[in-house]
């Protein structure tokens, strides 16, 4: 199986299986002297996790990250630096009654054409337990970009189903179990799970990240454009089916005198093109939405056909999300840093010595 690495400079490669005996990643291209422990990465890790609410999957894994090479006496050396996740609590006796049948939705069927076989344990490779290995990657792009430029990055849960929220507390997305960025809006959240659950459906949801504190310059014209790697990465989220940069696909509806952002002497005065102007950051704030779909593991019975092509009917059973959207915000954190370090690193080999005559504005806050 190929396709596993993301990056040019700072390049990420993951391998493991949801019910493997563990996850990881291999990440080349760190720049050496970045001091760099565990407990750097485990927090991400732990805003991942599943099994920490009554409202996510009640598999229970601790996510205990091992840094395996790539760091002595505490700092980068800048070789590969390769990062292990035990799995610990697989339960794929969960899987046995639909080992021969395709949960419609998934990605059974097209693994199954694909390769002429797959690992039906949790969805193997296209199981979403292998982000594991990605956040723990994204933490040690976190950790460089905010010592380097000052780069932060902060996302939320802005949809779910038919509820719409807004980013009325940014900060408060990290201290309940929804990511959600408004504290009025909570207990309708929990409603809404423990309405999925009593159906056994599922629901889709969107994730918004922001980056701030982005250079301008990052990004190539063509080939090499920050929105459209954000893009690429983005979609190679387990569930992931659409991605927004700024505005999104509300400029359709939007004239040019509304969708310009206009500059002025002290900064531009919106952000609707969300921080990329020709495929290369302007100093904006970078704003990425990610919407996700229902998950299709779930137990409202469905029609599907067998390995021999019989039709038969599908129940799925076992430990899912009701909203794969409420775990992905640190996923969509870590793609949105992995894809930021990497042209970080593209810009200095570059152009890192070029010298622009033209002030750095941004937008006024």
């Amino acid at each position: 199986m190929s396709g596993n690495t993301l990056g040019k400079l700072f390049t990420v490669t993951t391998f493991g299986e949801s019910h493997g005996p563990a996850l990881g990643a291999i990440v080349d291209g760190c720049p050496p002297g970045l001091e760099l422990a565990e407990s750097d990465l485990q927090a991400d890790l732990d805003r991942r996790r599943a099994g920490t609410s009554q409202f996510t999957s009640q598999r229970r894994e601790p996510d205990t990250v091992r840094i395996l090479s790539g760091v002595f006496e505490g700092r980068t050396t800048g070789a590969a630096i390769g990062l292990m996740v035990e799995n610990i609590d697989q339960r794929s006796r969960d899987y046995e009654r639909i080992k021969d049948r395709f949960r419609p939705g998934h990605a059974d069927y097209t693994h199954q054409q694909k390769y002429g076989f797959r690992d039906y344990r949790g969805g193997g490779r296209s199981s979403a337990r292998i982000t594991v290995a990605t956040v723990a990657a994204g933490a040690i792009a976190r950790k460089y970009l905010l010592e380097k430029l000052g780069l932060t990055v902060h996302g939320w849960l802005s949809r779910m189903g038919p509820i719409e929220i807004e980013a009325v507390d940014p900060a408060f997305a990290y201290q309940n179990p929804f990511f959600c960025p408004d504290p009025a809006r909570v207990a309708e959240l929990e409603e809404s799970i423990r309405q999925l659950r009593r159906q056994g459906d599922s629901v889709g949801a969107r994730v918004t990240a922001t980056a701030r504190n982005v250079p301008p310059g990052l990004g190539e014209p063509m080939f090499g454009r920050v929105d459209a790697d954000l893009a690429f990465a983005m979609m190679g989220i387990n569930a992931a089916k659409a991605v927004e940069v700024g505005d999104g696909v509300e400029v359709a509806g939007q004239l040019g005198s509304e969708h310009r952002d206009e500059l002025t002497p002290v900064g531009f005065r919106s952000n609707h093109a969300g921080g990329t102007l020709g495929g290369i950051t302007s100093g904006q704030d970078v704003i990425v939405h990610v919407a996700f779909k229902p998950a299709s593991s779930i137990q409202v019975p469905g029609e599907t056909i067998d390995i021999d092509g019989n039709p038969v009917s599908i129940v799925t059973t076992g430990r899912h999300d009701p909203c794969v959207g409420l775990r992905a915000v640190p996923i969509v954190e870590a793609m949105l840093l992995l894809v930021l370090m990497d042209h970080t690193l593209r810009h200095r080999a570059q152009c890192g010595d070029v010298v622009s005559r033209t002030p750095v504005i941004t937008r006024p806050r």
